[in-house]
C-alpha cells in the first residue's frame, strides 16, 4: 500500500439509491479515493458499488463487509467476480463473520464455526476467482466441480474483518489485509501487529464513525445508542474486553442483560463515546481521523452518523482535497 487512501461509506442514509449519483460523483471530485459498502439490514453490499462504479469511475470499491455465511460459495464468487469484471482493478472484497444477530437471528443460518467459515470462504474465493475448477472438501462446506464464468481481469484483494488476535492473524496470513471496526485510534496500535505478523504491505481498513457536530451532549446521548447496539453483541463485547475496556463497560453489560436499557445507556462513560466516535467541529474530526492513520490505518473509511451535520455538508467538510 503506497497510495494514500481516504474512503467514505455508502450508500447514504435516507436517500434513495437512484438519487445518490451526484453525491458519489462529488466524493471523487473532493478527493475521496474509495467508497465502502456494508451489509446488515439496509442495501446489499454489491448494488451501491455497482452504481458507484459507473457514476464515478475513478473510485475504488470496497465491501466492509459481506458476511461469510449468508451466500453459498458459488453465489458469492459470482457476485465478487461480476463486480470485479464491471470495475476492473477497482474492487477490494472484504468478508467477515458478521454476527449471530445477522446470521442466525435475521437469516436463520446457524452461526457455527465463524472463524473456520471465514477462512474457508477466503481459501475458496482465492481459488475460484482465478477461473480454475474447484472441487474441495473444506472444514465448513464442500464444493464440487465449480468453475466461475466471470473471472476478474485483475486479482481481487481479499480483506478479512477482524477483531481479536486469531482473526487478525488470519487476515494477515491468508488475506491481503484486515478490516477493523468500532475501535479507538489508540486501539489501532494494539491490533496492527497481529495483522503485520502475516507479512509486509498489508492493508488495514478502518470504518470510523463520525459526527460533525459541536453539540457534544447530543452526540454522546445518541452515540450511546449506537455503541450499545454493537457492544452488547457477544463478538464485540469480547473484542472490547480484550482491548481493556471491560471495567468501563461491565456496568453497561450487566444492566443490559438485566433488561434495564435506560440505565445501561447511562452507564456508558463519556470517555468511551469520545474514543469510539469521532465528533466535534470538522477540523477536530479531521485531526482525530489522522490519528488512526498515524497509528497504522492505511484506509480510513468514514461512516457518517445521522446525528451530526447533514451528510453532504459533513463529507464536504471532511474531504481530503
Amino acid at each position: 500500500m503506497t497510495e494514500a487512501r481516504y474512503g467514505m461509506t455508502i450508500p447514504f442514509d435516507d436517500v434513495p439509491l437512484h438519487a445518490q449519483a451526484d453525491w458519489i460523483r462529488e466524493l471523487a471530485d473532493l478527493g475521496y479515493t474509495d467508497v465502502w459498502s456494508s451489509e446488515a439490514n439496509g442495501a446489499d453490499a454489491f448494488t451501491p458499488l455497482a452504481l458507484a462504479s459507473v457514476w464515478a469511475p475513478s473510485l475504488r470499491l470496497g465491501t466492509a463487509i459481506v458476511p461469510a455465511f449468508t451466500r453459498g460459495p458459488a453465489c458469492l464468487a459470482q457476485s465478487v467476480g461480476s463486480l470485479a469484471q464491471a470495475a476492473p482493478g477497482r474492487l477490494a472484497f472484504g468478508i467477515g463473520t458478521s454476527s449471530n444477530v445477522i446470521v442466525e437471528g435475521w437469516n436463520g443460518i446457524p452461526f457455527e464455526q465463524p472463524y473456520e467459515r471465514t477462512r474457508d470462504m477466503v481459501r475458496f474465493l482465492r481459488a475460484a476467482l482465478t477461473g480454475e475448477k474447484v472441487t474441495e472438501q473444506y472444514e465448513t462446506f464442500s464444493v464440487r466441480s465449480f468453475k466461475l464464468g466471470v473471472v476478474p481481469e485483475q486479482p481481487v484483494p481479499l480483506l478479512i474483518a477482524a477483531l481479536r488476535p486469531g482473526m487478525l492473524r488470519l487476515a494477515g496470513r491468508e488475506g491481503d489485509g484486515a478490516i477493523i471496526n468500532w475501535l479507538s485510534a489508540d486501539d489501532v496500535a494494539t491490533v496492527k501487529p497481529h495483522v503485520d505478523a502475516g507479512g509486509p504491505d498489508k492493508e488495514i481498513v478502518a470504518r470510523i464513525f463520525v459526527a460533525v457536530s459541536e453539540d457534544a451532549d447530543t452526540v454522546r446521548a445518541m452515540g450511546r445508542f449506537a455503541i450499545a447496539a454493537y457492544l452488547n453483541v457477544p463478538v464485540y463485547a469480547a473484542f472490547h474486553e480484550w482491548l481493556g475496556r471491560g471495567e468501563q463497560l461491565q456496568p453497561m453489560w450487566d444492566l443490559w442483560k438485566a433488561g434495564d436499557r435506560k440505565a445501561a445507556l447511562a452507564a456508558i462513560p463519556d470517555s468511551v463515546v469520545d474514543e469510539l466516535i469521532v465528533h466535534g467541529p470538522a477540523e477536530a474530526c479531521r485531526e482525530h481521523i489522522a490519528r488512526y492513520v498515524d497509528n497504522g490505518v492505511t484506509t480510513p473509511a468514514l461512516a457518517l452518523l445521522p446525528f451530526g451535520t447533514d451528510p453532504q455538508t459533513a463529507y464536504r467538510a471532511l474531504a481530503p482535497a
